[in-house]
């Protein structure tokens, strides 16, 4: 029971009793609560401030761990990288060697990029430069990986028919050693034996007697036979399939018809001295993808490693051409 309160009336000389509204009652109370509950406010701030709840220190944590992840993914996106280097330094300097391959385009090497705008959607983020430098490196190694798998396919398809193309490949001399008299000019530039200039020789000659046998050196389909009164005069063509031709030129017969299939190995012709040629020789040539190339190279198959030094330095000798 609450205590009645008194208050001394000088005007009548008696004490009256002292009444306390409601509304006074809470402001007082207020205002004896006020410094606790200011200090509360104050705390709770502080604490909010340099305290994380249960909630969110789980959070960060998790981020935390997400970091971490994202750089030993970037470590390991560098380091496979590094093993298609490798792969890719295998593939273009020994398997396509190995398998006569032309050099495997770069722009498929690495297949079309998603542009500068590709990652704008991990913008705004704390970490949004580790979460773009990780998915163009994801998105890197992607495209290389898909150009090394098209690679190791036409590879594979080369290896399957290995058996097939290397007995193709041009790979003896088209005259016998046994019936050559010299080497009369190599593949490169040399002195025209009509115009007396300085030309590119596109072939390798092989002084002969007339009638010497003239053999295909590669498997093939004989493309063309060609009579001229100038030029290559009486000539063959083969087409060995995987980008090589052979020419043989300056023939005085043909032993085969066009269309005809021929064997490495097997008779097309004899030496002969027909069209622009200025003695009794056989003008050989090899085309690569298009490309005249060094026969000189193509030999592998019938010469010692000493005959084939021999071979080079009697052709890098000769400064005339027959033809």
């Amino acid at each position: 029971m609450s205590k009645k309160k008194y208050r001394y009336n000088p005007r009548n000389l008696s004490y009256e009793e002292v009444s306390v509204s409601f509304g006074s009652r809470i402001f007082r109370v207020f205002l004896w609560m006020a410094p606790s509950i200011a200090m509360g406010l104050i705390l709770a701030f502080l604490f909010s401030r340099k305290l994380d709840s249960p909630k969110e220190k789980q959070l960060k944590s998790e981020i935390e761990i997400y970091k971490e992840e994202y750089n030993r993914l970037n470590a390991d996106l560098d380091l496979v990288n590094k093993v298609l280097d490798e792969m890719q330094k295998r593939d273009e300097d020994l398997y396509r060697v190995a398998l006569y391959a032309d050099k495997f385009p770069d722009e498929l090497r690495i297949m079309g990029t998603g542009g500068s705008e590709k990652y704008n959607y991990l913008e705004g983020y704390t970490n949004s430069k580790l979460l773009k430098s990780t998915s163009d490196k994801m998105d890197y190694v992607e495209r290389r990986l898909n150009g090394q798998s098209l690679s190791f396919k036409e590879l594979l398809e080369l290896a399957k028919n290995k058996e097939k193309m290397l007995s193709s490949i041009p790979a003896i001399q088209p005259v016998s050693n046994k019936n050559l008299k010299h080497m009369a000019s190599g593949y490169g530039y040399r002195i025209d034996p009509i115009y007396k200039t300085r030309r590119m020789h596109t072939g390798m000659d092989f002084t002969a007697n007339i009638g010497t046998n003239v053999y295909s050196t590669g498997d093939g389909v004989v493309e063309s036979t060609e009579v001229s009164g100038w030029g290559y005069g009486r000539c063959i063509v083969i087409n060995h399939g995987y980008g090589y031709k052979t020419r043989y030129a300056h023939l005085s017969a043909f032993k085969i018809t066009p269309g005809q299939k021929v064997k490495r190995g097997e008779l097309i012709g004899l030496v002969g001295s027909t069209g622009k040629s200025t003695g009794p020789h056989l003008h050989y040539e090899v085309e690569k993808g298009g490309q005249k190339v060094n026969p000189v190279h193509y030999y592998h198959s019938d010469l010692s490693p000493a005959q084939y030094e021999k071979l080079i330095q009697m052709s890098q000798n000769s400064f005339n051409a027959f033809d």
